[in-house]
């Protein structure tokens, strides 16, 4: 257990192993605390069929390659495995069903309660619960009131409760098309967005995005604090998801104009029964037990960099283009960790380098 930790770490999936690791490589002592069972984050929560859009050569935490052909793109539970080997040898002490609930600050530092009403001390906080937390629930009309189904992706799981259904998926990024798609092989299956989907090849000229991002400079370049807003990202299109959209399986419409009863009215005019509403809408930060320091406004960080600026001794890891295009990415989480270590604590206290082993 440790002893007197130098920075509390709120969230013990990816970005809270990365920001503990760039603690303990620093000669510093982390505390995590995991609302979960394990320290694997959200991952396991996710649908069955996900799979990485970035190769395993570009998804992995500092320290520890990603196992297998660095060119393949991993399943969802090759990450929870990686995560669950990354943590077992990262030698940190992580604390699992510790669900942080409410933040105090004081002159000495940051006081963290639990949902067992446990406390942990600490002059440095990092927030690692990530930006992808909390579903973002659309203000659609008639959505309170709709009498079908209503799920978000984060609920989604497979598409057997819903073959047959009439099945309404609404959103234009990479979850959204690639649910519709996988739900078109078993319900009728409409993409309802506010624009027509951007699609950008997986592997243009023969290698992945991912390459040319990084050959480029650009999935680093730290550009995030730039940006009013996050701009919207295309869907990485392996080859068959511009195709199936084409194709009607699943077909795309401007987004509906109402919901009333059980029925979706459309901007041309027509209306018709429908089974299941899916959004595909997004994530918010889940902050909420930082409410009372004045570290956030309507709920969203005010922060530069993973920096705040209004609480010293707070910094984040894991928020969308917290500093760069890959900020909330496997592959970003430990460059923002070390960066925001560097500047909210500072020097070492002492010498030495503790990295775990490569998993295997």
């Amino acid at each position: 257990m440790t002893k007197d930790p130098h920075a509390i770490v709120l969230g013990g999936g990816q970005s809270g192993l990365a920001a503990a690791h760039a603690l303990l490589t620093r000669g510093l002592r982390p505390l995590v605390l995991e609302a979960g069972p394990e320290p694997v984050g959200s991952w396991p929560h996710y649908y069955d069929s996900l799979t990485l859009f970035s190769p395993a050569r570009y998804s992995s935490l500092p320290g520890c390659p990603f196992p297998g052909d660095p060119e393949h793109y991993p399943h969802r539970d090759e990450v929870v495995a990686y995560l669950r080997r990354y943590a077992a040898a990262l030698d940190a002490d992580i604390r699992t069903r510790h669900r942080a609930v409410a933040v105090t600050r004081d002159r000495d530092g940051f006081t963290v309660r639990t949902g067992h009403g446990d406390t942990f001390a600490a002059p440095a906080l990092i927030a690692a619960t990530g930006g992808f937390s909390q579903p973002r629930i659309p203000a659609l009309p008639g959505l309170d009131e709709f009498a079908g189904t209503v799920v978000h992706s984060s609920e989604y799981r497979n598409p057997a409760p819903f073959a047959g259904q009439r099945v309404i998926v609404v959103g234009a990024g990479n979850s959204a098309v690639q649910i519709a798609a996988e739900l078109a092989e078993h319900a009728r299956v409409t993409l309802a967005t506010r624009a027509p989907i951007r699609f950008a090849p997986q592997r243009p000229f023969g290698r992945d995005a991912h390459w040319w991002t990084a050959a480029l400079g650009l999935d680093h370049l730290p550009v995030g604090h730039l940006l009013s807003a996050p701009p919207a990202t295309p869907v990485a299109d392996p080859g068959r998801y511009q195709a199936a959209v084409a194709a009607g399986r699943p077909d795309r419409r401007p987004m509906f104009t109402r919901l009333d009863g059980d029925s979706v009215h459309w901007p041309n005019g027509t209306s018709e029964p429908a089974d299941t509403i899916v959004l595909a809408t997004g994530f918010r930060p889940g902050l909420s037990y930082l409410d009372g320091t004045g570290a956030l406004r309507d709920g969203i960080p005010l922060q530069r960099k993973g920096l705040s600026t209004t609480v010293p001794g707070l910094g984040y890891v894991g928020l969308e283009w917290q500093r760069s295009f890959a900020s909330a990415t496997l592959r970003g989480v430990g460059r923002d960790a070390a960066y925001l270590v560097d500047r909210l604590i500072g020097t070492p206290v002492s010498a030495g380098r503790r990295c775990c082993q490569p998993v295997s």
